[in-house]
C-alpha cells in the first residue's frame, strides 16, 4: 500500500480520549461537499469552532453504492453531489485538501453509508487518514438490498485492512453505526445490542480503537438508562479495546422551528455529559429543509459545546430492563456460532434480531416499537426475539397508520410546539454567526 500523505499528529480515539479526560465534550458536524474547496474551508470551519471538535468528510451516494462511473461522470460535468466522491477525485486532490486542515489535534473522519465500503477504506489509508465508521448490519439493512452475508465479508475484509495498516504512528479507529438503526421506533435495547455486537465484529477482526453509537431517542430518561447499559456491555463484551460512546443527536423527524432544533440538540449534548460519553454528532436549523451551509453547521457545533458545559454526571438510575434485554439479545447471538458475523446472519434470518420497520430482504420484519403515553419507546411486538420472559407487551399489538405517523412526528411537534418561538437569546444565536 502507498500512503500519499503520512498520518499526522495523535490518532482519533487519542484526541477524543483527550478531550474527554479534559471534561469536554467533542462535537463533530456530518458535513460532506463535493467541491474540494468548499469542502476544506468546512473543515477549516469545523477546526476553528468554539469547541472540541474533530473534522468529517462525508461520502457522496453514488461513492456509497459503488457506483463509481456516475461519480466520475458527476464530477466531470461540474454537478452538485450530496457528499465528497473520496474514491473518484484525483488523490493529489484529496491529499492538498488534507494538507490545509489537518492537525496534531484535529483528525478527520470519514463516513459514508456503505455496506461494501473497501474501496473507501484502502483510499482513506492512502491519504493517510485513520478513521471510519458503520458496521456490517447498520449499514446494510437500512441503506441496501445487498444480503446480509455480503454485508458481512465486506466488513470483515474492511476491519482486517485496517488492523494491517497499525502502527507505531496509527492506530486505525472504527465507529459503530449500530445504535442508530432506522432512526426512530427502534426500542434501546436493540439499539444497544447492536451497537455492542458490531463492535465485538471490529475488535474479532483486529480493530483495537472502536466507539460505540446510540442515537437520542424519544425520552431523555429512557436514553439515560440505555447509554448506561452501553457502558455496561461494552465493559463486560469488550474490555481490552479502547473505547467510547458517541451520541446522535435525534435521527428521526427533525423539529421544523429553529428554537426547537435548538432545544432538541442542546438536549442531546446534556444527555451524552450525563451519561458519560466522549463525542456527540450534531444536527442543525436546517436539518429538516435542506443540506446545512458551513456556518450553520458551526452554530450547531457551539451550540451543542455550551449545553454541555458544567453538566453534572447523573447518579442513580431507574432499571425498566433494558440492560437485560440487551444482554439477552447479544448473548443469544453469541450461542449461534462461534463466528459472529456467521451468528448475525443467522440470527437474523430465525428473527432473533429484528429491526422494526426494516423492508430488508433479510430482516425477518415481525417486530414492532410503539410510544407509550409518556413518550418512552416500548416493545408492541417481539416476533421471534428471545425476549419473552423480559417485555411485557401490551394487549392490543396493532397499530393503525395515523398511529404510526404521529409516533414519528412525537419529537419534532413536541419541540416545535414548546420552543418553536424563539426568544431573544436563541435568534442571536442563530443570527450570530453570519450566513
Amino acid at each position: 500500500m502507498t500512503v500519499l500523505a503520512p498520518p499526522r499528529g495523535l490518532s482519533f480515539g487519542e484526541v477524543v480520549a483527550n478531550h474527554h479526560a479534559k471534561g469536554e465534550l467533542v462535537v463533530q458536524p456530518r458535513m460532506g461537499f463535493a467541491d474540494p474547496e468548499r469542502m476544506g474551508r468546512g473543515l477549516l470551519a469545523t477546526r476553528a469552532a468554539r469547541a472540541a471538535t474533530v473534522g468529517t468528510i462525508t461520502i457522496d451516494s453514488y461513492t456509497r453504492v459503488g457506483d463509481h462511473d456516475a461519480a466520475r461522470a458527476a464530477l466531470a460535468a461540474g454537478a452538485d453531489l450530496n457528499g465528497y466522491p473520496l474514491v473518484d477525485h484525483e488523490p493529489g486532490t484529496t491529499a492538498a485538501l488534507l494538507d490545509t486542515v489537518r492537525a496534531g489535534d484535529f483528525p478527520v473522519q470519514i463516513r459514508h453509508g456503505s455496506p461494501d465500503p473497501r474501496r473507501v477504506v484502502r483510499k482513506l489509508l492512502d491519504l493517510g487518514l485513520h478513521a471510519t465508521e458503520g458496521g456490517p448490519v447498520s449499514y446494510c439493512l437500512p441503506y441496501s438490498r445487498m444480503p446480509l452475508s455480503a454485508a458481512v465479508d465486506n466488513w470483515r475484509r474492511c476491519c482486517e485492512t485496517l488492523a494491517l495498516a497499525r502502527g507505531p504512528r496509527l492506530e486505525p479507529h472504527l465507529e459503530t453505526f449500530g445504535g442508530c438503526m432506522m432512526g426512530q421506533l427502534c426500542p434501546p435495547a436493540l439499539l444497544v445490542a447492536l451497537s455492542v455486537l458490531e463492535g465485538m465484529f471490529f475488535w474479532r477482526h483486529g480493530v483495537r480503537c472502536i466507539s460505540f453509537s446510540y442515537a437520542q431517542g424519544t425520552h431523555a430518561g429512557q436514553d439515560e438508562e440505555a447509554v448506561a447499559a452501553l457502558h455496561a456491555l461494552i465493559r463486560e463484551y469488550v474490555p481490552h479495546a479502547r473505547t467510547h460512546v458517541v451520541i446522535y443527536n435525534y435521527m428521526g423527524v427533525y423539529p421544523r422551528t429553529p428554537g426547537g432544533a435548538l432545544a432538541l440538540l442542546a438536549e442531546s449534548a446534556r444527555l451524552a455529559a450525563r451519561t458519560g460519553a466522549s463525542r456527540l454528532i450534531v444536527k442543525t436549523t436546517a436539518e429538516a429543509h435542506r443540506v446545512p451551509t458551513v456556518t450553520e453547521n458551526v452554530t450547531a457545533l457551539e451550540h451543542a459545546a455550551e449545553a454541555a458545559l458544567g453538566v453534572s454526571p447523573i447518579g442513580h438510575l431507574g432499571d425498566t430492563g433494558i440492560h437485560a434485554q440487551a444482554k439477552a439479545l447479544v448473548d443469544n447471538v453469541l450461542s449461534l456460532d462461534n463466528d459472529l458475523g456467521r451468528a448475525l446472519v443467522t440470527a437474523f434470518a430465525r428473527g432473533q434480531l429484528d429491526v422494526p420497520f426494516c423492508l430488508h430482504p433479510d430482516n425477518a420484519g415481525r417486530a414492532r416499537g410503539r410510544l407509550d403515553p409518556s413518550g418512552r419507546l416500548e416493545w408492541q411486538r417481539i416476533g421471534a426475539m428471545p425476549l419473552g420472559d423480559l417485555v411485557d407487551l401490551p394487549a392490543d399489538r396493532r397499530m393503525t397508520s395515523s398511529g404510526l405517523l404521529d409516533a414519528l412526528r412525537y419529537v419534532e411537534r413536541s419541540f416545535d410546539d414548546r420552543y418553536g418561538m424563539p426568544g431573544i437569546e436563541t435568534v442571536q444565536l442563530i443570527q450570530g454567526s453570519g450566513t
